[in-house]
């Protein structure tokens, strides 16, 4: 592999912006980090990109996908959506089991790992998920190879609601796996579908569903599973917080103090209950969009370090099924690929800044799931780097890379683009046309993430 140096960057890092500062790549390694400039003898040995007045930041580390496969590969696979990501400066993610077969197995789980390491261009790892009756089979991932145990302590599809309490004791007690959970009280939702089925019949309006999942059933359930965690002294982490009530449950502080943590998703931070109106089921997300109020807190959340992670949850439908009625329309939305361009709008508009947005999206995410050399620019790491330029675009149809071909943010204008990403020291996407889709070099995947566990 040829040498390559990223020169006069602005290196988003560790809390700071560093100007004008170069990169040397060697055998998919950051090999050094040059705040002056890079010797004449490096420079014509290797290949240079010019990336001046640009952004340099580490790979996002998406700590949520679901990426559809196997079993739901006319909404999305790991090919199509990992490309997706990589476009979006995603160059490693997490996917979630709730595919068909769900991954509840050793054997289900390792077919997944297989599957990536032949098509996915971005790394990977991948939950094992929680049943009622599959303690044992979760006692023999290795901490080590995989990202955790996915236990859905609320509405879910197919046998994954975990509601017995003696199984999520037995879980909380037993696990040495981070244990991941989404949070949101069954009882409590079907509490509230009964009503509003009494007021609206089968035609129940979208802006229905923050109020049929409602900031109870979200606080009730994240309650429970913080109450456990502590008890049993679990490595917990919270998915997807929606309310203000929630986040007073989390302590503020670095990610890598503590045992307890949290994540934010940019569809909760980007849109209120408001924008149903406008977007319809396009924004029916589980847990549900909230208040103005709610969006706001989390924002605070983000920036007093209460909530540690920012990810997307990504989860696309086919239109057909996400145009439907109420109780027909699947919750959930492609995100990938515009994830970081969101989250850089809004420091545009300074409600985060940019160092804050990589600490949240890369750092957080490397620290508190023990990610072995990556998730920061610094020597001896894996190259897994993103080059952001500025030009104003649109989200269209015509520039949309997921399987399902939509997004809620079409019609959206973003002021910054994914120039280039490389993946382990390789370009594996390059776009100079922020309208268009790119150019992809697929012949090197990426590479299934390693864990250290022992900061936790």
């Amino acid at each position: 592999m040829k040498d390559i140096v990223i020169k006069d960057a602005r290196v988003v890092n560790e809390g700071k912006i560093l100007r004008d500062t170069s990169i040397l790549i060697r055998n998919g390694i950051i090999e050094k980090i040059f705040r002056d400039e890079v010797p004449a003898n490096i420079l014509t040995q290797a290949d240079v990109i010019d990336a001046s007045g640009k952004f340099l930041l580490p790979g996002i580390i998406d700590d949520q996908v679901h990426f559809r496969e196997p079993g739901l590969t006319h909404k999305g696979d790991i090919q199509t959506e990992s490309r997706a990501a990589i476009a979006g400066g995603i160059t490693s993610f997490m996917e979630m089991p709730n595919t068909i077969p769900q991954a509840v197995t050793q054997e289900l789980l390792e077919q997944k790992f297989q599957r990536a390491s032949e098509v996915s261009l971005a790394n990977y790892s991948f939950y094992i998920g929680a049943t009622n009756d599959n303690l044992e089979e979760l006692l023999k991932t290795d901490p080590s190879k995989v990202c955790g145990v996915k236990v859905f302590m609320g509405s879910s599809t197919g046998n994954m609601l975990v509601d017995n309490p003696e199984t999520l004791s037995a879980l909380f007690s037993k696990s040495k796996m981070l244990i991941a959970t989404h949070c949101e009280d069954e009882q409590i939702i079907q509490a509230n579908i009964a009503m509003a089925r009494e007021k609206y019949g089968e035609e129940v309006p979208m802006s229905e569903h923050s109020k049929i999942r409602d900031t109870n059933a979200c606080f009730k359930s994240t309650s429970k599973a913080v109450e456990l965690a502590k008890k049993f002294g679990t490595r917990l982490h919270v998915l997807h917080l929606s309310t203000a009530g929630e986040i007073a449950l989390f302590e503020a502080g670095p990610v890598k103090n503590k045992k307890i943590t949290n994540e934010v998703c940019v569809h909760h931070l980007w849109f209120s209950e408001s924008d149903y109106e406008k977007y319809g089921s396009h924004i029916k997300w589980n847990p549900s969009i909230k208040s103005a109020n709610d969006r706001q807190a989390l924002i605070k959340g983000v920036n007093e370090n209460r909530i540690d992670v920012i990810a997307t949850d990504h989860a696309p439908h086919t239109l057909e099924e996400k145009d439907q009625t109420y109780f027909k329309s699947p919750s959930g939305g492609p995100l990938v690929q515009h994830s970081l361009v969101a989250m850089l709008e809004m420091s545009r508009n300074g409600k985060i800044s940019v160092e804050k947005v990589v600490e949240k999206m890369c750092h957080a995410p490397a620290d508190l799931f023990g990610i072995e050399k990556r998730g920061y620019i610094r020597k001896g790491y894996r190259a897994d780097l993103v080059i952001v330029d500025a030009a104003r675009w649109t989200v269209s149809k015509e520039n949309i890379l997921s399987k399902c071909g939509w997004s809620p943010f079409e019609g959206e204008s973003f002021y910054y683009f994914l120039n280039q990403t490389f993946v382990n020291g390789n370009l594996v996407y390059e776009n100079n046309n922020p309208n268009s889709k790119g150019t992809f070099y697929e012949e090197i995947k990426g590479e299934r993430l390693t864990f250290n566990r022992n900061h936790s």
